[in-house]
């Protein structure tokens, strides 16, 4: 099993002043999570906002850490890593895809899908025969020795992918990844996604789109910090898994009981 997830629960405590003094608050974001990812699944996370996708998201990030569980990656507890080595950790096996791309304007593409690899030492020759592929697989070779500020949204995020994608990591981590996309870089992206997916990688998508989340093979939902429900593709076509899925987020708004 690539990655575990036993028993996650994440509590934020805040301090309120008063007349009386401070009071704490305890907020529970994550209950009781559990659930597994194979090598080479392609899983989506849904739910309201609120519902903890991003406080899951930051865990399985080793952003931050849970107040009781364990995330097991490859059977390896991520509360058990030295603080020393969380930054190498996060940087050598897992890849991440946001929202707004976090590219550094003043590095050309290349660069920016390079970082990775700078900041581990590796050299050079070995970062252009790593690059080389991916580049061709994403459409971007032409692309390379532009800034971030030339070119479109759509060609940013493959940029982003390429830099996830060039440590070979064991999980990619995508936050929102279609949210600053219009409709057509929106399906180059999740074709995209679909054939790093076909190729063996594994990917983890937090969205909001139901659109977006058709195209994986397992949704996740999560409602009130807990996995309500999940649903498997199977041979379902991306219409009827579309289908399904809405119907689902119609039951969760509606409050409805577990499927």
């Amino acid at each position: 099993m690539l990655l575990e997830v036993k028993g996650l629960r994440k509590v934020y405590r805040t301090r309120f002043g008063n007349r009386q003094g401070d009071s704490r608050v305890s907020v529970e974001a994550l209950k009781n999570v559990n659930f597994t990812v194979e090598a080479g699944e392609y899983v989506a996370i849904m739910g309201e906002s609120g519902s903890g996708k991003t406080t899951l998201l930051n865990i399985l990030a080793a952003l931050d850490k849970p107040t009781s569980g364990t995330v097991l990656l490859e059977g390896r507890d991520f509360s058990k890593i030295p603080e020393r080595e969380v930054a190498a950790f996060r940087r050598d096996n897992l890849g991440f895809v946001f929202q707004e791309f976090n590219l550094l304007d003043t590095f050309t593409l290349e660069d920016n899908i390079y970082l990775p690899l700078v900041l581990a030492g590796k050299p050079w020759p070995q970062m252009r025969e790593k690059l080389t592929p991916i580049a061709r697989t994403l459409g971007i070779e032409a692309l390379l020795k532009k800034y971030p500020y030339e070119v479109s949204g759509g060609q940013k995020q493959r940029a982003a992918v390429a830099r996830a994608l060039i440590t070979s990591p064991r999980i990619i981590l995508a936050d929102e990844p279609t949210g600053a996309l219009d409709s057509r870089a929106t399906d180059e992206l999740l074709k995209l996604f679909a054939e790093v997916n076909r190729q063996g990688q594994t990917l983890l998508m937090v969205t909001h789109s139901a659109r977006a989340a058709s195209r994986a093979g397992r949704v996740l939902f999560i409602r009130d910090g807990e996995v309500f429900h999940q649903l498997y593709r199977g041979d379902a076509t991306d219409a009827l898994f579309y289908q399904k899925i809405v119907d689902t987020l119609t039951l969760l708004a509606k409050g409805g009981d577990r499927a």
